[in-house]
């Protein structure tokens, strides 16, 4: 099974105008398990050069590239896998289309979602956002730890969680339930990327080998 421990999301905006190749760069150096590139306002052509970009930055290093939403472009850039929002091509359809071992992400805010998720063929989920945060301004409020500990108990799947969480409180999260910690500005908003992703990817190891076998 892949490891979700530090799952990076990029963002040209929080990470101070850095492209999403450089911050790329950056996080994998750092220790990163995961990036996704997360781009709203690219159109298709210009997002699938990125993410050919990324590919071999990630493929050299052995860590897993992800495509949020976008499951045409993850496939055309020869990514591991996608991240589907609620919103988004439903799960159940992604897996048809693109059968395993493609990775297929979702966000969730409950555990009713996640066992549906699941159920429609999803690898991992991400309880989305676990605390508030400005990084998403469609995120909403914060679900709490509850929320990682309710879906922890609800799946089988690795369970991610992401929104606002930084290196104060990664191992709580972790502690709650999650397999990883999925960040944007923790990482790409310090000055030193790749050393702030190796600090916080430090923080999350720890707390998953503290974690007592009953709450894994």
């Amino acid at each position: 099974m892949p490891s979700y421990a530090l799952y990076v999301v990029t963002d040209e905006v929080v990470s101070g105008g850095r492209s999403h190749l450089e911050c790329a760069r950056e996080v994998v150096a750092g220790g990163a398990d995961v990036v996704q590139l997360r781009e709203k306002a690219q159109s298709s052509s210009e997002l699938l050069a990125v993410a050919e970009a990324i590919r071999p930055v990630t493929a050299e290093s052995g860590t897993l590239f992800v495509v949020n939403d976008r499951l045409d472009i993850a496939l055309a850039a020869g990514a591991d896998g996608v991240h589907l929002g609620q919103g988004d091509l439903p799960v159940a359809a992604a897996r048809r289309i693109a059968p395993r071992p493609f990775l297929i992400g979702a966000s969730v805010g409950n555990a009713d979602e996640a066992i549906r998720a699941e159920l429609d063929g999803a690898d991992y989920v991400a309880v989305s956002p676990v605390f508030p945060t400005g990084s998403k301004a469609d995120a909403g409020p914060g679900h709490g730890l509850a929320a990682v500990a309710a879906v922890r108990r609800a799946v089988r799947i690795p369970v991610i969680g992401i929104g606002g969480i930084g290196s104060a409180n990664a191992a709580d999260v972790i502690r709650a339930g999650a397999d990883g910690c999925a960040v944007i500005s923790a990482v790409l908003a310090e000055p030193e990327m790749a050393a702030a992703a190796r600090s916080l990817r430090a923080v999350i190891v720890r707390a998953l080998a503290d974690r007592s076998p009953e709450s894994a």
